[in-house]
């Protein structure tokens, strides 16, 4: 039996409030929000470009990525 590959989908911030780094951000990997799951790295990447194409970044480039489950 072959099992099927599970790779979690998320969204996280890559910056936070710091008043003393320029700009006034600092780098820092926010919490990872599960929004979905994929069987291929295939899947995952479009999941991942149809959530970023539809959805500003901001100020803390908020972003998908994904990963193994």
């Amino acid at each position: 039996m072959i099992e099927e590959r599970q790779l979690r989908v998320f969204t996280r911030t890559w910056w936070m409030e710091n008043a003393a780094w320029p700009n006034g951000l600092e780098p820092c990997a926010g919490k990872k929000r599960t929004i979905g799951w994929a069987s291929s790295q295939e899947e995952a990447r479009t999941k991942c470009a149809k959530w970023n194409s539809t959805h500003n970044p901001g100020r803390y480039s908020l972003k998908a990525e994904f990963e193994d489950a």
